[in-house]
Parts: structure tokens; sequence; C-alpha cells
């Protein structure tokens, strides 16, 4: 299980590094669509970041996993509300599903839940 952990750790971190750092061009325009302002697409941008950091330090320090991975979630439920509110279709909503499920596992199994 530990293993199966560590490697959702990493596809969601490096998927929000990714996303966050080499594709911030699509982050704006997608920004611009939900009608949300260049101060709060910054400040989730930086936090997103930073989670992603402190989820791959969480391979090494386990306490660290837990709550990053909670607020990643926030992060990625707030995201499919905004895209169901401008109505994009199912395929623009799967990454962000898919990474909610990633954080709901890794947060489980930080709690030994599963």
């Amino acid at each position: 299980m530990i293993n199966y952990l560590i490697v959702a750790q990493i596809i969601l971190a490096t998927s929000v590094a990714y996303v966050w750092i080499f594709r911030y061009d699509v982050i704006t325009s997608e920004f611009k669509q939900f009608g949300l302002s260049d101060l709060t697409r910054t400040f989730v941008g930086a936090s997103k970041v930073s989670l992603a950091t402190l989820i791959i330090v969480g391979i090494w320090y386990q306490s660290l996993i837990s709550i990053p991975s909670i607020f990643m979630g926030l992060y990625m439920l707030a995201a499919q509300y905004f895209h169901f509110k401008i109505k994009n279709p199912v395929i623009k909503h799967l990454p962000s599903m898919f990474l909610l499920v990633l954080c709901a596992l890794i947060a489980l199994a930080s709690f030994n839940i599963i």
C-alpha cells in the first residue's frame, strides 16, 4: 500500500506543478472564464505549488501528507464547482476529478482509514 501511496503523491504533485508552471496560459484563460481575478489566480497557484511541494516532502515525512492533501482536495472541489458553474463539458472536469480522487485516497491513507 505504501508504494501505491507514494505513486499517488508523485502523480498528484507533478500534475499540479506541471499545470501551474508550464501550462500557465491555460490556467489564465480558465480563470478568466470562471470570472476570477488575477489576485485569486496568483494566490491559488502559489498555494497549489506549495501544497504539491509538501505532498512530495511527505514521501519522507509522512506527518506532512494529511493536511496538504485535504487542502489540495478542497481546491479540486472548487475546480469542479467552477467547471459546473460555467457548464464546461465533462472532459474538462476529468483532470480535477481524477486529482480529487487521488487527494481523497492520500488523505484516507494518511489517517490509516484505507
